[in-house]
C-alpha cells in the first residue's frame, strides 16, 4: 500500500480507529480475566472500517491482562507494520489475514482455550450444538478443520483455515484451538466466551460417564436463530466488561 507514513499515523489516532483500540484492548483484557489467555501468545485482530487491508492487532511480549489502546498495533494484510509503538510478532497474521481476505471476516479471534481447545482434542472434533442452551446458539454456525499441520508458519496455511471455514463465524481447528468471528468485537467477544462455557459445560457432562440427552435440530436451530436475531445482551456485557476491567484511572 504507497500511503505516507503520516497518513498511517492519520488513521492510527483517528476517532473511529481509537476507539477500535480501546475495545480490542478490553476484550484481551476480558479473556485473560475469563481463563481464555495462554501465556503471550494468540491474537486478536479487527479490520479498519473502510480499508480491507489495514488491521489493528495485539503486539508481541505482552500479557493480554496487560494491553492497553496504546499498546495495539496498526498492520497491513501483509503483517507489516504501519504505525504503533510496540512489536508485532512476523507469524501473527499468517492465519488472521487469510481469515480476514478470504473469508470476509471483520474481527477475528484466535484462542487454545482450554475446553474448546480439549474438544479438537477428540474424535467429533467439535461442540455438539443440540447439548446445552450455550451451545445451540452455535448450531449451523460451526466448521471444523481435522487437518492440523502444526504450526501456521506460512500464508498457505492460514488460507487453508480460511477456504476450510467457507463462511461460518467459528472454526475448531483439529489439536489446536478456536477461531471466533464477527461483524464487530463485542459481538465476536460474546460468542468467544459462551463458546468456552458451552464446551466446558460438554466436558465436564462427559466426564460423568452418563448418557448425554441432545434435543432435536429444529429446537437448536431456532435457539441459533433467537440468540442471533437478538445481541443487545452481548453489546450489555460489553458494556459491563467495559466499568469493571476498563483502564486504571
Amino acid at each position: 500500500m504507497n500511503m505516507p507514513a503520516s497518513s498511517f499515523e492519520e488513521v492510527f489516532h483517528s476517532p473511529a480507529v481509537t476507539g477500535l483500540r480501546a475495545d480490542l484492548a478490553l476484550a484481551l483484557r476480558a479473556a485473560a480475566h475469563h481463563g481464555l489467555g495462554e501465556g503471550v501468545c494468540n491474537h486478536f485482530s479487527i479490520a479498519v472500517p473502510g480499508n480491507d487491508s489495514l488491521f489493528l492487532l495485539n503486539p508481541r511480549g505482552l500479557l493480554w491482562s496487560e494491553v492497553q489502546a496504546d499498546d495495539i498495533v496498526l498492520i497491513d494484510d501483509t503483517g507489516r507494520k504501519l504505525a504503533g509503538r510496540r512489536d508485532v510478532e512476523p507469524t501473527a497474521m499468517f492465519i488472521h489475514a487469510a481469515i480476514h481476505r478470504i473469508a470476509r471476516k471483520a474481527c477475528v479471534l484466535h484462542t487454545h482455550m482450554p475446553y474448546a481447545t480439549a474438544l479438537t482434542l477428540t474424535e467429533g472434533r467439535t461442540l455438539d450444538t443440540t447439548l446445552s442452551q450455550n451451545a445451540m446458539r452455535f448450531h449451523g454456525r460451526i466448521a471444523v478443520d481435522d487437518r492440523y499441520n502444526g504450526l501456521a508458519l506460512d500464508a498457505s496455511e492460514g488460507e487453508r483455515i480460511a477456504r476450510t471455514m467457507n463462511g461460518a463465524d467459528v472454526a475448531f481447528l483439529g489439536n489446536h484451538g478456536v477461531v471466533v468471528c464477527g461483524p464487530r468485537i463485542d459481538h465476536a467477544y460474546d460468542d468467544l466466551y459462551y463458546l468456552e462455557r458451552a464446551c466446558a459445560s460438554q466436558v465436564l457432562a462427559e466426564s460423568t460417564g452418563r448418557r448425554l440427552v441432545p434435543v432435536d435440530e429444529a429446537l437448536a436451530r431456532r435457539v441459533a436463530e433467537q440468540t442471533m436475531d437478538e445481541r443487545l445482551q452481548s453489546e450489555l456485557f460489553f458494556e459491563a466488561l467495559r466499568r469493571t476491567l476498563g483502564p486504571p484511572c
